[in-house]
């Protein structure tokens, strides 16, 4: 059964932070009431035991993440990001879960190289260095191609990641759905449709065949940005646990004193990244989707490369519009027509009244303008987002969660290199571009001749087409299938059981 084995997988969660010493320096840090510090204290501290040990020459709660599975590492490597959230003690702390975690062996590097590519090391590359980099799903080798001498970097997966990160994403969609049975409220979220989401982008993540094609397309589409480097894949050196691509030598981003010292101006570089990943997001369509401190770097001559395609965003080009008047409307204050889009884009049901959705939304975006960054919490915002938005019955949109994360990503990262940046400044000659060139007469002519082109090769089917939705809407649909009573027996008996688990992992989690 999946439920005991997943219960038990968060109480180990629990159990772990609390035996590594982690769980009170994270309550610290997140500054939660003393109240809720001590109950989260007295619920954890019977399973102490029962939690796994880890490496003690990590810090506590890099020690605990590290112990726990590579999606609590992913968990971790997001919250890095987030000072303003964590603490910037904590997110100091858990910036070494991006690059800096323990290698596997080059005996396994080297019989993954040739178990997917067909021929060992020594055959395929002139030189291959010792792990440079290991992060939560892979690590990284230096090398030289023996047949051109071309310098790249060798990314393989760690072994058993697979199976590893499934039975992370099992115990995450068990809680999804405790919650969804504890707390109906928190059914308009869709915690287990953000599962599902959150598991098909990992999915691809584990399969570097489709990372490679990621960053082809990324590669095409960027190539022409100024200040901005993507690495050329190999594909004749690529497989589904091993990729090459491009070698080039950088600064990390997050070594804010060694950019200094090699002459680069960090509040430059802050926000060029908010404004790639804008532009990226609005003019493409397609954007990098974990762009961390530890998957970017900065070139001699200023250019900020991105590295790890394995999580890479698409939204549809309706969908960037809508997105890029919500941003242009808080920009210019218009909260009104934030408001409108909202309604018109059916994120906000239609028997709610606008005005006041316009109300709430100035409320939330005043705070914003004629302050630093440093002075707004972000925890106090997003609190008040989500009372905002269960007020108003919206519902999470799982085809934008990559992109709100990833915007929540990019400021914490363009925070750590200038904490006064405003993002909302920073933002708006991008959106302004994209508003001018995709929602003006231009734009509108462009859509018109494409919706005449449609016409035109369906027009002769068009009645064809109308009658069959007809006949759709106007059949009966089935009656559904009710369940025995029996079976409504045991549906309560187990909700009873999982009420009660949710209250004990309440303290836990």
């Amino acid at each position: 059964m999946r439920g005991p084995h997943n219960i038990w997988r968060l109480i180990r969660t629990g159990a772990t932070f609390e035996r590594s010493g982690a769980m009170k320096l994270a309550l610290e840090e997140m500054q939660v009431t003393p109240r809720l510090q001590l109950a989260a204290r007295i619920m954890g501290w019977p399973f102490k035991a029962l939690g796994i040990k880890g490496d003690a020459n990590l810090p506590p709660i890099t020690q605990a993440i590290t112990a726990l599975g590579p999606a609590y590492i992913k968990f971790g490597q997001i919250m890095s990001t987030r000072p303003d959230v964590v603490g910037a003690e904590l997110a100091d702390e858990l910036r070494m879960l991006q690059d800096k975690l323990p290698p596997f062996s080059m005996r396994e590097a080297k019989a993954q190289v040739l178990a997917e590519l067909g021929s060992p090391v020594e055959v395929l590359f002139s030189e291959f260095s010792e792990p440079i980099a290991a992060a939560s799903i892979a690590q990284v080798h230096r090398a030289r191609r023996a047949d051109t001498g071309e310098e790249v970097a060798v990314k393989i997966l760690r072994p058993g990641i697979e199976r590893a990160f499934r039975k992370d994403l099992d115990a995450f969609d068990f809680a999804a759905a405790l919650i969804e049975f504890v707390a109906p409220a928190s059914r308009r979220l869709r915690p287990s449709d953000v599962i599902a989401h959150f598991e098909s982008v990992v999915e691809g993540e584990l399969d570097l065949r489709l990372e490679a094609s990621a960053a082809l397309e990324f590669f095409a589409n960027t190539q022409h940005d100024k200040g901005f480097a993507v690495p050329r894949p190999h594909l004749d050196r690529s497989a589904r646990r091993v990729m090459t691509m491009g070698w080039v030598e950088g600064v990390p981003l997050g070594d804010v004193a060694a950019l200094r010292a090699a002459g680069h101006d960090p509040m430059v570089l802050g926000e060029r990244v908010l404004q790639l990943f804008l532009s990226h997001a609005l003019r493409d369509g397609y954007f990098h989707g974990d762009m961390h401190q530890g998957n970017l770097k900065v070139t001699a001559n200023g250019d900020i490369v991105a590295y790890d395609f394995g999580i890479m965003g698409q939204i549809d080009e309706y969908t960037r519009r809508v997105y890029a008047e919500i941003l242009m409307g808080f920009i210019q204050k218009d909260y009104r027509r934030v408001a409108e889009v909202h309604f018109e884009a059916g994120y906000v049901p239609r028997d709610r009244n606008v005005v006041d959705f316009a109300r709430a939304l100035r409320a939330v975006g005043e705070p914003i303008f004629g302050m630093d960054a440093e002075q707004i919490s972000m925890a106090r915002l997003l609190a008040y987002l989500f009372e905002v938005t269960e007020r108003f019955g919206m519902q999470t949109r799982t085809e934008l969660l990559l992109l709100q994360r990833t915007m929540v990503v990019v400021e914490g990262v363009a925070r750590s290199l200038n904490p006064s940046v405003n993002m909302w400044h920073v933002a708006q000659p991008v959106v302004e571009t994209y508003i001018r060139e995709n929602l003006g007469p231009r734009a509108a002519l462009r859509d018109l001749t494409r919706t005449a082109r449609v016409l035109g090769r369906f027009g002769t089917r068009m009645p064809e087409i109308v009658e069959a939705a007809l006949l759709r809407q106007i059949e009966p649909a089935p009656e559904p299938i009710r369940p025995s009573r029996w079976r409504e027996l045991a549906l309560v008996a187990v909700g009873g059981a999982l009420v009660a688990a949710g209250v004990a992992l309440a303290g836990l989690l």
